[in-house]
């Protein structure tokens, strides 16, 4: 009687790491996956991966200081930099969309998007994403 009760704790608790282990992975997989499924879109319509293509990325933010503090950092940083007031927003009024000219390839694309979400995050701002510049269609 006592091996049984010992089974069945363990298998309980490889059920429960298991859970565990799912749930942290799929919230992982989701979030990371939207760059990969993006960029499989572009190449799918004919976007070289293999050539520099111009990729903006967009944080909201609170205040215009905020933004113009952004934007001359990105600046700095060899991005092309435009602030636009956001018409519908209340929490984050003003958006400063980053252009870089950059290889579209996964590691690159998510190595910058964790950079603007990290200066989103200690500005008080939100990151929104990324899309191709002007001229590339997606899909």
């Amino acid at each position: 009687m006592d091996w049984f009760v010992i089974f069945l704790i363990a298998g309980a608790a490889i059920a429960v790491w298991r859970i565990i282990y799912q749930i942290r992975r799929a919230s992982r997989v989701q979030f990371e996956d939207w760059d990969t499924k993006l960029i499989e879109k572009l190449r799918r319509s004919g976007v070289d991966p293999f050539q520099p293509v111009d990729v903006d990325f967009f944080v909201a933010l609170p205040s215009r200081a905020v933004a113009d503090t952004v934007a001359a950092r990105l600046q700095a940083e060899g991005f092309t930099v435009d602030i636009r007031e956001l018409a519908d927003s209340v929490d984050h009024p003003w958006s400063v969309h980053a252009l870089k000219s950059m290889s579209l390839n996964v590691h690159a694309v998510r190595e910058v998007s964790t950079r603007m979400r990290g200066i989103a995050a200690e500005t008080g701002g939100r990151y929104d994403g990324w899309a191709p510049g002007p001229g590339k269609p997606i899909g």
